[in-house]
Order: structure tokens, then C-alpha cells, then sequence
């Protein structure tokens, strides 16, 4: 199962670029709000379904949990917002990077001080020591990416 598992995340990583690249062409059309609009909208309409068919959880179980996880839904909306205002301005790949980079400090913040009933786990030399090469691939690719569209404009 661990395999499987493996497997359908870098199926989420791949639908996920592709995604953020349709959706930075998309927005240049349609505006940014506007296409993170429709993205959720139709999200929303095949959950629906999945829901009716396949669901097994309690729907109004969200009027039972702590508010404060409810912010757990703009946080989505404001990422999608985040990406498709990124990815036509620095490309898919610096967008991507730069998000993974993000994850990574909250990650190691959430993990050594154990919020949100996490376990605790400290900051230490070896994960400083990733994020900062995680830093500099994220300035290496930028300034790829600046070099390949200054010799495409000129």
C-alpha cells in the first residue's frame, strides 16, 4: 500500500504543475480571481458527486469542529489565488519550487514547536541545511528562467 500511495502522490505533484500551468495561460484570459473561481466551482460540483456516490463521511460534521479548522478551507483558496497569480509572471517550476520551500519552513516551524497537536520534532543542522539548498535551487532556477525569457525577448 506504502507504494500505492507513493505512486498516486506523484500523480498529485504532476496534475498539480499541470494544473498550475493551464490555470496561469487561463487566468491571462480570464483574470486570476476568475479562473480560481471556476477551479473551485468545479471542484465543488464533482466532490458533489463523489459525495452522493461514494462518500461515507458526515457532511455536517463540519458544523461540529473547532472553527479555528475551518481556515484550513480560505487556505486552499488563497494558494490557488497564490499560483495562478505566479505561474504566468515566474513560470511553473519557480512557482512550484518556491511553494515546496514554503511548506518546508512551516513544516519544520509546525514541527518543533508542535502546533497543532503535531509531534514535536526539534530543528536541527540537517534540515537547515536542505532548506538552504531547497533556497538556493528556487535562485538557481530563477535565474534560469529570467536568462531563457531575456534571450527569448530579445
Amino acid at each position: 500500500m506504502g507504494i500505492l500511495m507513493i505512486l498516486f502522490t506523484l500523480l498529485g505533484g504532476i496534475t498539480l504543475s499541470a494544473q498550475s500551468a493551464i490555470n496561469g495561460t487561463f487566468s491571462r484570459k480570464a483574470g486570476t480571481i476568475e479562473t480560481t473561481l471556476l477551479t473551485f466551482l468545479t471542484g465543488t460540483m464533482f466532490l458533489s458527486i463523489f459525495i452522493l456516490f461514494f462518500g461515507r463521511g458526515n457532511v455536517l460534521a463540519i458544523l461540529e469542529v473547532p472553527k479555528w479548522q475551518l481556515s484550513a478551507v480560505f487556505l486552499g483558496v488563497l494558494f490557488l489565488l497564490f499560483i495562478v497569480t505566479a505561474v504566468p509572471r515566474i513560470g511553473v517550476i519557480a512557482t512550484n519550487i518556491t511553494v515546496i520551500i514554503g511548506q518546508l519552513v512551516i513544516g519544520i516551524v509546525i514541527d518543533n514547536f508542535g502546533w497543532f497537536n503535531s509531534i514535536v520534532i526539534p530543528l536541527d543542522w540537517k534540515r537547515s541545511v536542505a532548506l538552504l539548498f531547497m533556497i538556493i535551487a528556487l535562485y538557481l532556477i530563477y535565474k534560469g528562467n529570467k536568462r531563457s525569457s531575456e534571450q527569448t525577448h530579445s
